[in-house]
């Protein structure tokens, strides 16, 4: 191909010109333009499911924009009328006195406890959990769960989907030929992928809308016995009665609501509570669509009121900066603060990492660390002034604050206070305190580990 360059005599413009290229010539050269765009169509196709993917990562990764920002003062204890007041409207349900609740040591106490409730149920159940696996707990709730549902009682169940993985499928075919409503939270499909990485980690059973348990455990084999050997986890559940029994109905909606659409309403439901005990009580969520920060702005609240002491047994502490600069202000205050950790047995290696990296301040501040010994320690339970007592499934970790769905139940009661201190100082007995120079002197390559763990410790 060549090029001239000729003048108009009308206009004085120039032109470009292509002159002379045979039929053949300009056949060949079509080959090299379509084989150009091609090339084109798969950089863009290309570029495109690239950027979409790291939209997709981006999207599970980040955290809610309702976000916490600065430590709350220390204004008045968890024993003033304020501190419940605020606790009511800040965190959505409102406190309700007249509860009756039973603390549940260990797989044998917890499963005949909610199997029993399960058998009796004569109006409703509703039951949302994170870990359902096969085994023989697994089979004793399918089977509890199936026969209650042939009898013709409403059974609802929300498994969520990434917690049921080792499920085994003629268990849940096996309810769901029983009439056994199940359905999944979030399963994989492309349209939830930005989704994927909120999942439910609630823990709620409510039998007949007048029996509610929630806390720490799912249904796998790893809960049975009493916390006996490393393989069977030491862990802790609770049986409530009373009128917070609604509000615990009510949390199991909220995602029975997302996940098929239905309100399930009336009696069978929703009947009427009468006071039952003596516990002033209310249950609220946390979720990423909607009261993401519930759960941390409870913490805050309850570190920062308290005057005399806070104890802590947390499964999975990995902290934001928020919450130690909280622990240290009421150290600073003269406050105790013990917290009771998983030891030489946890499930999850990256979330020991990712937490023993920022134990150096805590542990300067006086800060008591004890490690767990004799098996995996699961248990979530929080206690402030030997006044007021939070339980549930959420964990002390950035996860639970902004990423799970949760559900915590907070119990405004000191006698119950004083009975979870006794449990909580049961459990520091097994414990070995952790020291400022032991975490000085811990292993090179942990603290290397710690480094590459430390970016992804909003995900453990």
């Amino acid at each position: 191909m060549r090029f001239c360059v000729s003048i108009s005599h009308v206009t004085g413009r120039t032109r470009a010109c292509r002159v002379g290229l045979s039929a053949s010539r300009r056949k060949g050269l079509s080959m090299p333009r379509k084989w150009m765009s091609k090339r084109m169509l798969w950089t863009a196709a290309i570029t495109a499911v690239g950027t979409g993917v790291v939209a997709l990562v981006g999207m599970n990764f980040s955290t809610p924009e309702k976000k916490l920002e600065q430590v709350l003062a220390h204004r008045f204890p968890v024993a003033a009328p304020q501190f419940r007041r605020e606790m009511s409207v800040l965190l959505g349900p409102p406190i309700i006195a007249g509860n009756r609740v039973t603390a549940l040591q260990n797989g044998d106490e917890i499963f005949p406890a909610m199997l029993q409730a399960i058998r009796g149920a004569r109006t409703s159940i509703t039951f949302e959990t994170y870990i359902y696996w096969s085994g023989e707990i697994g089979r004793e709730f399918s089977d509890a769960l199936a026969e209650r549902a042939q009898a013709g009682i409403p059974v609802h169940v929300t498994i969520d989907w990434a917690g049921s993985i080792k499920m085994d499928e003629r268990l849940l075919r096996k309810m769901e030929q029983a009439g056994v409503r199940v359905h999944r939270y979030r399963p994989l499909h492309w349209y939830s992928l930005d989704r994927l990485n909120n999942r439910t980690h609630r823990k709620l059973l409510v039998v007949d809308g007048r029996i509610g348990f929630t806390g720490g455990v799912g249904v796998a084999d790893q809960w049975l016995g009493h916390a006996q050997d490393p393989e069977h986890w030491r862990d802790s559940h609770y049986r409530i009665e009373g009128p917070a029994v609604a509000q615990m109905q009510a949390a199991f909606n909220d995602n029975w609501i997302k996940t098929t659409g239905e309100v399930l309403s009336g009696p069978a439901y929703f009947p009427e509570l009468s006071p039952v005990g003596d516990v002033a009580a209310h249950l609220f969520l946390a979720s990423p669509s909607g009261g993401s920060e519930s759960m941390h702005l409870m913490y805050m609240m309850a570190v920062s009121a308290a005057k005399h002491s806070i104890d802590l047994a947390a499964s999975y502490f990995v902290p934001d900066e928020l919450i130690v600069k909280a622990l240290i202000a009421a150290r600073e205050r003269g406050v105790r603060v013990r917290v009771l950790l998983p030891g030489p047995y946890i499930d999850s290696d990256a979330v020991r990492f990712a937490s023993k990296a920022g134990w150096g301040p805590l542990l300067q501040a006086d800060i008591e660390i004890h490690e767990y010994q004799p098996t995996m320690l699961h248990t979530k339970l929080l206690v402030i002034d030997r006044e007021v007592v939070s339980v549930g499934s959420t964990n002390f970790d950035i996860r639970s604050f902004r990423l799970n769905d949760e559900a915590s139940l907070n119990l405004y009661d000191r006698p119950f206070a004083e009975k979870m201190i006794a449990v909580f100082e049961s459990d520091l007995a097994q414990a070995q305190r952790y020291t400022y120079e032991m975490w000085q002197q811990r292993p090179m390559k942990d603290k290397l580990i710690e480094k590459f763990v430390l970016p992804l410790k909003s995900q453990l």
